[in-house]
């Protein structure tokens, strides 16, 4: 069997597909393989550590069909690196003949016995917009746990909320929540959390084409184009967040988004990386003071105008989280709210009523 495909498109469905592949040492030989499946008219190729699943199809001229596995980083690293516009790839027994242009080489398969029996999404699902659901996950994501001794946490809530979808994360020092209204719902009953990893994969391929999420009982598959991300749902109750974010905050400050980033970028360089280093906020009528100091290091401290309403007050933040929210938030002012030094803060942005990124203080030594 045989397979002659364009190579940009084979580049970048090999690609796709390897992201999902398991790296983790004591892994079997087939896990760090791509499935690659000959069918009519098209190829498809699968990769999966167990949790995740990528599945990505393309047209090509195919000449008789099956399956097997491929070294999957070998695989990407020749396809990426071939300069003819097509490639031409035979199998043959336990080995494959890769040709394209001048360059040849073969390769030993691995055995198609060790790779793991995949779940296969069953039916159709709802159909959201694309470019939302990712700016969304954009939003989202970051604010997930990435610590595996904490499973819940590594995962995004998806619940309905208003007729439609709400996206939560948190790692317990942040909480970034996004509504969108309109998307599509998950069911009243469900609430579904989905491994951020997965997410990740999906924001990196979804454009402004409509995007296919099918919830099953134990997995969730997007479909987009001619990719599909499936993962494991997550098992577990995800913390009640509601009770955090207060309805009323007393103090409000607006600013410039871009002017606050680049003020903590520039403050926090006394710091040298050392995150625990918190970030002091001063806020007063004509706007904040940033100020950061480090033992044997120095200080540092930039103003950065703004409106600002309520009482005077002080605050730490982590810088990274702080940035990673401003990042998050987009448009060109945000909002941060808050009630006490060392009561959670809220920033959003002046633009998008559908995301709230709360924030918890650090206390200032």
């Amino acid at each position: 069997m045989k397979f002659r495909a364009e190579r940009a498109a084979l580049a970048d469905a090999v690609s796709t597909a390897q992201r999902a592949v398991a790296s983790r040492p004591g892994a079997a030989a087939a896990m760090s393989g791509i499935k690659v499946t000959l069918g009519t008219g098209s190829v498809e190729f699968t990769g999966t550590d167990r949790e995740l699943i990528i599945r990505v199809v393309i047209s090509a001229a195919v000449d008789g069909t099956g399956e097997a596995i491929l070294p999957a980083r070998l695989f990407a690293d020749i396809i990426s690196r071939i300069d003819a516009d097509t490639v031409t790839v035979d199998f043959v027994g336990d080995d494959v003949a890769i040709t394209a242009g001048r360059f040849s080489t073969e390769l030993r398969t691995l055995p198609a016995g060790d790779f793991p029996q995949l779940p296969v999404p069953q039916g159709s699902g709802v159909k959201i917009t694309g470019a939302a659901f990712a700016d969304a996950l954009r939003q989202v994501v970051p604010a997930a746990s990435k610590d595996d001794a904490r499973p819940i946490l590594t995962g995004v809530l998806l619940t309905a909320h208003d007729g439609g979808l709400r996206m939560v994360a948190t790692d317990s020092y942040r909480l970034a929540m996004r509504d969108l209204a309109g998307l599509g719902e998950v069911a009243a009953d469900r609430r579904p959390l989905v491994n951020a990893k997965a997410l990740n994969e999906v924001q990196r391929i979804t454009g402004d084409s409509e995007l296919e999420v099918v919830l099953e009982e134990r997995d969730v598959t997007f479909r987009i184009g001619g990719v599909t991300v499936t993962t494991r749902l997550i098992d577990g109750v995800f913390p009640d967040y509601k009770d955090l974010i207060p309805d009323n905050y007393p103090n409000r400050l607006v600013v410039s988004r871009e002017a606050l980033a680049g003020a903590v970028n520039r403050v926090r360089l006394v710091t040298q990386g050392r995150e625990q280093t918190p970030i002091s906020v001063q806020m007063g009528p004509d706007g904040v003071e940033l100020s950061a100091r480090a033992q044997d290091v120095g200080e540092a401290r930039e103003f950065v105008d703004g409106t600002f309403t309520g009482t005077e007050l002080r605050v730490a933040f982590n810088p990274n989280y702080l940035l990673e929210g401003l990042e998050a938030a987009g448009g060109e002012e945000v909002v941060l709210e808050t009630i006490e030094p060392l009561k959670p803060a809220v920033l959003r942005s002046e633009t998008s009523e559908g995301f709230v990124y709360l924030l918890m203080p650090v206390r200032i030594p």
